[in-house]
């Protein structure tokens, strides 16, 4: 999805606590991510970026490393 020329990425993970959205954030922000978030509440734990230079196999790859579970949200 694409809003004002950015990508607008939405991915499932299994970022579950406070401290895992915290560093997943920080992370995002070294990243060239123009925007970050981490709805817990939902069953997902979407992660949404929003980003003009990462692209979704980035992301996910991004994420992973770090021992996160990250797929694309369909």
């Amino acid at each position: 999805m694409e809003i004002n020329g950015l990508n607008v990425l939405l991915f499932k993970t299994n970022i579950r606590t406070e401290s895992d959205k915290q560093f997943i954030i920080q992370l995002m922000q070294q990243n060239e991510i123009d925007q970050c978030t981490i709805d817990q509440e939902d069953v997902d734990c979407v992660l949404r970026i929003v980003s003009n230079e990462l692209q979704l196999n980035d992301v996910i790859t991004l994420v992973s490393r770090h021992g996160y579970h990250c797929e694309e949200l369909i």
